[in-house]
């Protein structure tokens, strides 16, 4: 298996929030899946600054509710 690329990653990367997982996919995917949200690669750069990563947020800005 390929060892992650981290400071490719971080070129792509939409989160603005500061923290020690940006650019450590599997770390914040797994972080935010047990707090029942999602990442921040899933909301637009607008909805990205809210920080409200739930799942709910993300179904209602995507009118999945």
């Amino acid at each position: 298996m390929e060892l992650c690329r981290r400071e490719e990653i971080l070129k792509n990367c939409p989160c603005t929030y500061p923290c020690e997982k940006r650019g450590k996919c599997c770390e914040c995917v797994a972080y935010h899946r047990k707090r029942g949200e999602l990442p921040a690669c899933y909301f637009t750069p607008e909805q990205e600054r809210t920080y409200n990563r739930s799942i709910e947020y993300y179904a209602k800005v995507n009118g999945l509710l």
